[in-house]
């Protein structure tokens, strides 16, 4: 089979198995594909957990996705991959939406979005899908900038070491809601309690000090200028 072959479109619901069941707060467990896709959206950049020379290591690194794959930077995964090619990886991706803030410390909490994927990643090695991959990368984390920007050289292709993992095996948790402490004894306390919310926004365009006046950012660019992230 050609590695750049698009493989077979995955099931709406994501798969329960003894690495993606739910075992503690299950309530906040997901079980579709789009709320796994929604929270990878979201974000640009995610954690890889591998094992390098017998030792674990967390790297955080960007990636991009299309319906079936995650592509990654993976510079110290193939090292791994290199001396175990069927060794498998898990890569997280999380963002924090703000702070539940209880009447008690004990049920103090994070309101957050996660994902997990498991699997065994291969190296990408055909040229056109490693372009492909490159490109969906980079328009993930900044749309536009693939058709605006100089494309990678055969040269640079070659020193790019791109990784990519399968979508089928994932799970996903969403934390929301209010404290649980508001039916109980330390309802009394007199203390407040809530969610304080956080969120992140782009910022204004800082140009590099080389670059020559008279060079504005591109629109695709510009208009992100305080927008949110995720």
């Amino acid at each position: 089979m050609n590695q750049s072959a698009k493989p077979s479109p995955l099931p709406a619901s994501l798969p329960v198995n003894d690495r993606t069941r739910h075992r503690r707060l299950r309530e906040q467990g997901r079980l579709g594909r789009a709320e796994l896709e929604a929270v990878l959206d979201a974000g640009f950049v995610c954690h890889l957990g591998v094992v390098v020379d017998g030792h674990p290591m967390v790297v955080p690194t960007v990636y991009g996705r299309d319906d079936t794959q995650l592509y990654l930077h993976g510079s110290v995964a193939s090292r791994s991959l290199a001396a175990d090619p069927q060794a498998s990886v898990c890569v997280t991706v999380t963002h924090v939406d703000g702070l539940i803030l209880a009447r008690s410390v004990f049920e103090h909490g994070v309101t957050y979005r996660s994902a997990m994927i498991h699997g065994v990643p291969r190296t990408v090695t055909d040229p056109d899908e490693k372009l492909r991959g490159l490109r969906l990368l980079t328009e993930h984390a900044a749309p536009g900038q693939w058709d605006y920007a100089r494309r990678p050289s055969r040269k640079e292709l070659a020193a790019t070491t791109l990784l990519a993992l399968s979508l089928a095996e994932a799970s996903v948790k969403v934390a929301e809601g209010p404290p649980e402490d508001g039916t109980g004894p330390d309802a009394e306390l007199g203390v407040w309690a809530g969610n304080l919310p956080l969120t992140t926004t782009w910022g204004a365009p800082v140009a590099d000090p080389l670059l020559p006046a008279g060079i504005a950012p591109p629109p695709h660019i510009a208009r992100r200028d305080g927008t949110r992230q995720g």
